[in-house]
């Protein structure tokens, strides 16, 4: 296999249309946490913002796709979007995996004990998610609550920056989108899931209920950003999230168009939040957003 294939290869593995998934989170809450320019200029940065871009996401999607053959063998998103992995090909990504336990485990070394406990919480959280004997993904509400993975990068990036932790209503709003995204994500695989004895909150509640928890689930992060934000006209740019679910029960918008929508959203919004955050601490001379 030449250098392009195992390159292809990886990015494929590590769905690079997600990579914002983790990184995104970690730079908003480093961010958040900076107390200005000079914290940017820290190489720990740096070093957790090309962990989280790419090894992070090796390692989470590597482990799904290492233990979910049954599920994929009859998902047909895993003939173009993303990787089937069988065979020799199983045995490589798990290999690579090890890798990337190995390379987070040698960071460990260098955090101190809180920091650690963050960092640990993620790793603990990516593995087990797709991982027995816990496998979250396969319990019905735990599966999506487990996914807080995705936003422990962001309060790990907080506590680096700034020695402590966001405030409570922070972490509640990352809880909200996170679980949002999740159930609405696993609805276009509730068929296969089924057939593959998968109970995700979607097979376990059915399309419907689902769509209505996704909604509620944004809904509140609404509410959350725009109070949080002293109802700045940016913000109301977040009700676009409740109306994703809306699109698909009430307008009947193929979901499966709308899921691969999201990555889209999620770094339109994100990159004018962070904007947002750079403008009003990092860079206080620039005009107020307020």
């Amino acid at each position: 296999m030449g250098m392009r294939d195992v390159v292809l290869k990886i990015l494929k593995l590590s769905r690079f249309r997600f990579w914002i998934y983790a990184a995104g989170p970690y730079v908003i809450g480093y961010s958040l946490g900076a107390s200005g320019f000079a914290d940017f200029l820290k190489i720990e940065y740096y070093i957790y913002l090309v962990y989280f871009f790419i090894p992070a996401n090796i390692l989470i999607y590597g482990i799904n796709d290492y233990f979910d053959t049954t599920t994929d063998l009859i998902n047909p998103k895993k003939d173009e979007k993303e990787l089937r992995v069988m065979g020799l090909e199983r045995r490589r990504v798990g290999r690579l995996v090890a890798y990337v336990i190995a390379l987070s485990i040698g960071l460990m070394l260098f955090q101190d004990n809180i920091a650690r406990l963050l960092f640990g919480g993620f790793l603990f959280l990516s593995i087990f998610y797709s991982a027995p004997p816990l496998r979250f993904k396969s319990k019905p509400f735990i599966d999506f609550l487990s996914n807080y993975l995705y936003i422990m990068p962001g309060v790990f990036g907080y506590y680096i920056a700034s020695g402590g932790f966001p405030h409570w209503s922070l972490l509640l709003a990352g809880l909200m989108h996170i679980s949002a995204m999740h159930i609405f994500s696993a609805i276009p695989d509730v068929d296969y899931d089924r057939r593959a004895g998968l109970k995700t909150t979607p097979v376990f509640l059915g399309v419907n209920f689902s769509l209505i928890m996704t909604f509620v689930f944004w809904s509140v992060l609404s509410y959350l950003v725009i109070t949080l934000t002293n109802y700045h006209p940016l913000s109301f740019l977040v009700i676009i999230y409740p109306l994703i679910p809306v699109s698909v029960a009430v307008f009947k918008r193929d979901i499966e168009r709308v899921y691969w929508l999201l990555p889209y959203i999620n770094t339109s919004l994100g990159g004018l939040l962070w904007l947002g955050i750079v403008n009003y601490k990092i860079i206080p001379f620039f005009p107020s957003l307020s």
